[in-house]
């Protein structure tokens, strides 16, 4: 029997339209205004007090949620919500009154414990052919059975259009509605959890999209003190900033309290620019750690960034943040240009074997050295954290959409390297993540896709993501981001799944994610017990050792078959990538069930876990 949940933030500074028994009250923080009105559809204009330091409210008896309402300026101008929970029509018209109360089934769930986190990254609409969050709700379990343990939607903030990746919002609280509103993410979080599955939900607070984002009209969310990619920054440190900041936590809180999601993924943390004494990160994190210990959960706070800084995890006895986990591109990058040879933008600051290396021993390839790309030294060292403390993926929505054709590693690549790139982020002492449709060898792009109404903005996206491709070598027409079939492209065949050589790499992800569950030496992740040994420019060996014995993750990055010298003792082969389970019944390459000692030989791109018999 499920209970139904009301809850109503307490705190003056919380922005929206709040039901209560009988009516609605209305909050929003306008110092630019100074008369406010909220306009109801269908109903009276009904002015709202101005308290001194520019927060307006009202008390509106007699509304109930499903109320449409708009906020009026004395000059005429109609404007959404800026922090509407429902946005039932496009993002420039009036928002609706949510009732975040839902029939919860989820009483006895805690969470998933940071250590056994495997992240599905998905996009709600390519994931299925309906593109919505309910039509997730059948996948969970085949997820639960692969050995993931955490679903993360990427971005759901309401963003103008029907297609987009979700990284333009600017309604914060408000779900798309392509994607079935709040009601279904809801019902999302709470099947998730009937399957033991964490929900980590995407989030964006470096900047707002370019079209529907009202907020300079209202007050100065925005400063030119920083400058981003965007333009101007979040005003988290200047004048008048405690409001920018509190309409972000707030946010933040509303997810994990009315939604019930288990961690929040902090987009592009870099571009969140904040001088003031305790950093916006470090504050969001707090409150969202005693909310998670209000509620008797476990809430992880991870960061996307790529400047390589451990402050965001060090304890904050330590001086840092002490978020959870932060996304780190440097096994990505050293493991992909061994991959595919390239050697373009960013990858041309990886590219040997010693790279790779250095990730599995410091996650961190780049610790303080100079980096060509950057024409400046990059990074700081990771002594002391643990593998827990990093995301690592050999595909994800970054690395994948933003190359130019968005194609994915199965598009260059044959099924054994494919077989060995997921080896080597699982079987690794970091926190792995999959991409929707990896773990079958999806052949569909996940291309850049847009849908702004706007014709002459549209242009400008399409004009700018062929400028932003000039220091790659990647030939040919670029996908237009706003012509609909760039989205159909996009979306999983999940046909594929149950075809060869689909099925069997499927099986493969199985695999390796039951023995990273089930065995000791691969569940821990102190980065000192793992040491490399390099075999001339094509083989790494990784050595891992723990109390209860140690296992050996052996990499041939190469197209031929060789030998490889195998350190002193006898191994037995714990999981094999050319195992006919795998290759198609294909036995040429695999390396039995016999212990093995000394020199071995291993097929082209041939991975496998070696432990002691």
């Amino acid at each position: 029997m499920g209970s139904i949940v009301r809850t109503m933030p307490t705190r003056r500074n919380a922005q929206g339209a709040f039901p209560y028994q009988g009516g609605v009250d209305f909050r929003i923080w306008a110092p630019r205004a100074e008369r406010l009105s909220v306009e109801i559809e269908g109903g009276p204009t009904l002015p709202m007090q101005r308290h001194p330091d520019g927060l307006f409210e009202l008390r509106a008896p007699g509304l109930r949620p499903g109320s449409r309402y708009r906020f009026a300026f004395p000059d005429g101008r109609r404007r959404p919500d800026p922090a509407a929970r429902l946005q039932e029509g496009s993002v420039h018209e009036a928002s609706t009154v949510f009732d975040a109360a839902f029939d919860w089934t989820d009483a006895g769930w805690r969470g998933v414990p940071l250590t056994e986190l495997v992240t599905y990254e998905l996009h709600t609409g390519t994931f299925t052919p309906e593109g919505t969050l309910d039509a997730v709700v059948p996948r969970l379990a085949a997820l639960k059975r692969l050995g993931i343990t955490a679903v993360e939607p990427m971005p759901l903030a309401a963003f103008d259009g029907e297609r987009g990746w979700g990284y333009d919002g600017v309604l914060l609280y408000a779900v798309h509605r392509a994607y079935g509103g709040p009601r279904a993410l809801q019902r999302l979080v709470d099947a998730c959890h009937a399957q033991g599955l964490a929900v980590i939900l995407d989030v964006v607070y470096n900047h707002l999209g370019p079209s529907g984002n009202y907020l300079r009209e209202f007050g100065p969310y925005f400063t030119r003190r920083h400058s981003t990619p965007w333009g101007e920054a979040v005003n988290f440190d200047g004048p008048e900033s405690r409001m920018a900041r509190e309409l972000v936590i707030q946010n933040a809180l509303y997810w994990v309290r009315d939604f019930h999601v288990d961690g929040l993924r902090l987009d592009a943390v870099h571009s969140i620019l904040d001088d003031s004494p305790r950093h916006i990160l470090e504050e969001l994190n707090d409150r969202v750690q005693a909310l998670a210990a209000e509620l008797g959960r476990e809430v992880h706070v991870i960061a996307e960034s790529d400047l390589n800084e451990p402050r965001l995890v060090h304890r904050k006895e330590q001086g840092g943040y002490g978020l959870a986990a932060q996304w780190s591109d440097d096994l990505h990058h050293a493991l992909h240009t061994l991959l595919t040879g390239e050697r373009g933008g960013y990858y041309v600051d990886f590219g040997s074997l010693d790279d790779l290396a250095q990730a599995y021993r410091h996650a961190y390839v780049y610790t303080g050295q100079h980096s060509a790309h950057r024409k400046r030294a990059h990074g700081r060292s990771t002594a002391g954290l643990s593998g827990r403390r990093f995301v690592v993926a050999a595909q994800n929505h970054d690395q994948v959409g933003n190359r130019a054709m968005g194609d994915r590693l199965s598009a260059s690549l044959p099924p054994e390297a494919l077989r060995l790139a997921a080896a080597a982020t699982i079987l690794s002492p970091f926190l792995p993540l999959v991409f929707m449709g990896e773990e079958y060898g999806e052949t569909a792009p996940f291309q850049y896709f847009t849908s702004f109404p706007d014709e002459a903005l549209g242009r400008a996206v399409s004009e700018g993501r062929r400028r932003e491709f000039e220091s790659f070598a990647w030939q040919g027409e670029l996908p237009d981001p706003q012509e609909p079939r760039t989205f159909e492209r996009s979306k999983l065949d999940w046909s594929l799944a149950e075809r060869e050589p689909h099925a069997s790499t499927r099986a493969w992800y199985q695999a390796l994610l039951t023995l990273r569950k089930r065995r000791a030496t691969l569940r821990n992740d102190r980065l000192e017990d793992v040491s490399t040994e390099r075999q001339g420019d094509n083989t790494l060996l990784v050595h891992r050792q723990g109390d209860s014995g140690e296992a050996l993750l052996v990499l041939r990055l190469e197209a031929s078959a060789g030998l490889i010298q195998l350190p002193e003792g006898r191994w037995i082969a714990a999981v094999d990538s050319w195992a006919p389970a795998f290759a198609r019944g294909e036995k040429a390459n695999a390396l039995g069930t016999d212990a093995l000692e000394g020199g071995i030989r291993m097929g082209p791109w041939h991975a496998a876990l070696l432990v002691r018999p």
